[in-house]
């Protein structure tokens, strides 16, 4: 069969990625080992455990890795432009616009001596262009659209005066005020209680349909976020060890690992299966 070349009109897709890797100084251990993504449109999930290297895929795709991380890929591209050859001008005005990083806890991404309204309006004018008032009505119909209530009041609050939730919320309208064509989400529901979690998630699908951007979820809940995604991506010790579109689909054992252990009322209880890290580390010296 022949597969027809793509033209200059073909759309190309929102994220290319072959062979990634990061190492850290001092560690021979790789943090990500060799992973491919490929993402046309629509929503990626990307499930581990703590330590898989499954934020660090994410923080790699924004370059915003600390000093002491390398990151190397054969490639590396966004909606067709090589990030690889982009220096560090190109990618800021990347970062925000056109892709965008939802932290895992506002505590620590929020500033805590500047006010929500400042925040919000600040991603107004690096993104948009506004400035003054015209940032400020744009923040609050922002933080409108995130469902926050008494709007001009919470503008005036500091990130310490304010839920979780309410955070997370902020962090969402500052993250997609410029329509973004991709959303990266570092687990961020994980920080919040369980009542308001599936509240935030479901104001992000919300927004990322309306915007028709293009979605990664990172997160180590599977069920969650197979039932948020098009596609699963399964990390195991810095690598994609399967990628599913069902959870049915599964075949490696440290996904049907997972699967195993999470509850299911209409299961007689019993002792979880304690995974078999030896035979798994086999397996990915096979791969």
């Amino acid at each position: 069969m022949n597969v027809p070349e793509l033209t200059a009109s073909a759309t190309p897709p929102t994220l290319d990625v072959e062979n990634l890797s990061v190492t850290y100084a001092r560690s021979r251990i790789k943090a990500v080992n060799g992973v491919d993504l490929h993402l046309s449109s629509g929503r990626l999930g990307i499930v581990g455990e703590s330590g898989s290297g499954k934020s660090t895929v994410g923080r790699a795709l924004m370059r915003l890795l600390p000093p002491s991380a390398k990151a190397d890929a054969e490639r590396m591209r966004f909606e067709g432009e090589d990030l690889l050859s982009l220096g560090e001008r190109g990618y800021r005005k990347l970062r925000g616009k056109r892709m965008s990083l939802i932290m895992q806890d506002p505590r620590y991404s929020l500033n805590p001596v500047r006010s929500i309204g400042d925040q919000v309006a600040e991603a107004a004018g690096l993104h948009l262009g506004l400035r003054g008032k015209a940032a400020r009505e744009a923040a609050a119909a922002m933080l409108e659209r995130v469902r926050i209530r008494n709007v001009r009041t919470v503008m005036d609050l500091y990130p310490h005066q304010i839920s979780g939730g309410m955070g997370q919320r902020v962090m969402i309208a500052m993250m997609l005020i410029a329509r973004p064509r991709l959303v990266i989400a570092d687990e961020p529901t994980s920080a919040l209680d369980v009542s308001v979690r599936a509240e935030v998630l479901e104001l992000l699908d919300e927004l990322v349909r309306e915007q028709n951007s293009s979605l990664i979820l990172i997160s180590h809940d599977i069920r969650m976020v197979a039932s948020f995604c098009d596609e699963v991506a399964v990390m195991y010790k810095g690598r994609v060890v399967e990628t599913i579109h069902d959870l049915a689909q599964a075949e490696h054992p440290y996904t049907r690992g997972l699967l195993s252990a999470l509850p299911d009322p209409a299961r007689p209880v019993r002792r979880l299966a304690v995974p078999d890290r030896k035979r798994l580390d086999q397996l990915e010296a096979q791969s």
